[in-house]
């Protein structure tokens, strides 16, 4: 009869490496960039893998019509996007680590 401890623990040590796995994955996904852009390429913004915006470009044209109310929602929708991709981004690089097993509250 196998010793049900010893299935427990081999568990235990697959979950450990796997925790180990994602926290590598996590830490170099903050290295990895997506773009998002809007209104024609009127706004780039770029998103890391930690899902943390790292920057906005607006192009010079953007502000010849200062328009402030349309210019906030397309770096609204720019940024959306951005993180969007960043999220994409990072559930594809979990299917390496999950197997592609879809675990709830991994991105």
């Amino acid at each position: 009869m196998k010793n049900p401890l010893g299935n427990m623990a081999n568990l235990m040590k697959q979950a450990q490496q796997m925790q180990a796995q994602m926290a590598k994955l996590q830490e170099e996904a903050a290295t990895k960039t997506v773009t998002g852009s809007a209104g024609g390429g009127m706004v780039t913004v770029t998103a890391n893998g930690a899902l943390e915006v790292v920057s906005v470009r607006i192009d010079p044209e953007a502000l010849k019509d200062a328009d402030a109310e349309m210019l906030q929602d397309v770096v609204l929708a720019a940024t959306n996007e951005a993180l969007k991709n960043a999220r994409q981004l990072m559930a594809e690089q979990m299917k390496s680590v999950t197997g592609g097993m879809n675990i709830p509250g991994l991105f």
